[in-house]
């Protein structure tokens, strides 16, 4: 019990306790010393005459030598405890997040099941934006899923594990209206914002471009008036992919097929994203083009960050200035220390006539 309650008091004042390991080298260095003195007090004596040698040292300041080693070796000890990083007492310290608002709105439509990118479209989007919210450094994050409806999935937050555990599992049964409406998806972000605050905010859009209701450039032109600004990301081909049909078990049984029985292929819109992202300031991407992490990060980057929230924290205050202070303190006064004693001469006395 004793031990533990050591332990405890040692991690309490002391931010790096286990470098105090290294106050070991003490008693060693005290060990050298004596040795070495031993050894030259032994190699003097085979010279030649004790009272010889006497005179020949006589000006050796021993006892400045025996006070070099002590601060030495006290300087020693006080460097160790200094890299330990003593602390004691407290103070209060407030820290600003400086960051973005950032809405991502992604499409959970049937059609994100075409698997013209590796596995398929939503599976590549949801990658992304996982690495995404794992570069992420003081920016608030939402997410809307979309398809035929929107709804806002978790608000601006900044707790990135959750953002994760809901981006994880976003599929279209989630939402059971069918299609894909753009414009409602950028309707719905834009609820998400919190407008008295200052400083960008940002809606990011993952989707294959194919909107079936709404005019997406109208309301790409609400967002700009909100001081939003819109980056879309491309996901799909410009050949037409069909849209697989699962069972039960998750394996492919078909394709969807329309009222004719044809085979429904469904195609990058690029030119509805561009425009969007055109209305607003921002940027479009296209998500075949390699990975665009990087480059929305870099984007982003680029954009002005606002005061988000302040975190106050009562931590301990740092005290190894002391203690490195007092190490070379020591150091500078052991070479003051002469290393031979200054002998007055005695006069010269004229001999008498």
């Amino acid at each position: 019990m004793q031990q533990l309650l050591t332990v405890e008091v040692i991690y309490r004042f002391f931010g790096e306790p286990l470098y105090l390991y290294g106050l070991a080298a003490v008693p060693l260095a005290v060990l050298f010393l004596w040795y070495s003195r031993v050894r030259r007090r032994s190699a003097m004596a085979r010279l030649g005459d004790e009272e010889l040698l006497g005179r020949l040292t006589e000006s050796v300041n021993s006892r400045g030598r025996r006070w070099r080693s002590i601060l030495w070796v006290s300087a020693l000890a006080m460097l160790i405890v200094a890299v330990a990083r003593p602390q004691w007492g407290t103070e209060v310290r407030v820290t600003e997040q400086k960051g973005l608002q950032l809405m991502v709105a992604l499409d959970i439509s049937e059609s994100m099941l075409a698997q013209d990118m590796k596995p398929d479209r939503l599976t590549r989007a949801k990658l992304e934006m996982l690495e995404l919210v794992g570069r992420l450094r003081g920016d608030e994050v939402g997410l809307v899923l979309f398809s035929g409806a929107s709804f806002i999935q978790f608000p601006l937050t900044f707790d990135y594990s959750t953002a994760r555990i809901f981006l994880e599992g976003a599929n279209p049964s989630l939402i059971s209206r069918r299609g894909t409406a753009l414009a409602g998806a950028i309707e719905t972000s834009l609820t998400a914002f919190d407008a008295e605050r200052e400083g960008q905010k940002v809606l990011l859009l993952l989707t294959d471009g194919e909107s079936h209701e709404g005019d997406s450039i109208k309301a790409a032109r609400r967002a700009a008036r909100s001081g939003v600004v819109i980056y879309t990301v491309g996901f799909g081909s410009d050949r037409g992919e069909p849209i697989p049909i699962y069972n039960r078990l998750g394996q492919v049984s078909g394709f969807k097929e329309d009222a004719d029985g044809a085979t429904v292929l469904t195609r990058l819109e690029e030119g509805t994203l561009r425009g969007v992202a055109e209305q607003t300031g921002g940027q479009y991407f296209r998500a075949s083009q390699g990975r665009i992490t990087e480059a929305l990060v870099t984007e982003f980057g680029k954009l002005e960050k606002a005061s988000l929230q302040s975190e106050v924290e009562i931590v301990r205050v740092e005290r190894f200035q002391w203690f490195l202070l007092a190490a070379l303190m020591m150091l500078m006064a052991s070479e003051l220390i002469p290393e031979r004693l200054r002998h007055r001469r005695p006069e010269h006395v004229p001999e008498a006539a």
